[in-house]
């Protein structure tokens, strides 16, 4: 065998890369379930606030809410490291506050 002097420090340099990509993904796919998590919240706040006949301004991302038939249906988009995330949440408009 020829000389292996260093074999080591590339060894540890490959698997310190492989981890640093492993927990950048564990990273990524958990700030995916968070934003997630924030937009069916933010979702059903806003579907909520329209049925009430209240305003609402979301945290952060975008909401778009339709009346349909009596019902208030918002979805709302958020930003995440994977990208964006929607959620869709659907109350009962209660009684005719709102023009639609």
């Amino acid at each position: 065998m020829a000389d292996d002097e260093g074999a080591v420090t590339v060894e540890a340099a490959f698997a310190l890369t492989a981890i640093i990509v492993v927990v950048g993904i564990i990273v990524a796919g958990i700030g995916a379930l968070v934003a997630s998590l924030v937009a069916t919240d933010v979702a059903a706040a806003a579907a909520r606030a329209y049925a009430i006949g209240v305003d609402y301004s979301p945290p952060r991302g975008t909401v778009e809410v339709t009346d349909a038939g009596g019902l208030a249906t918002a979805t709302a988009t958020i930003p995440s490291p994977l990208g964006e995330i929607s959620s869709t949440a659907v109350f009962t408009v209660e009684g005719h506050n709102r023009a639609g």
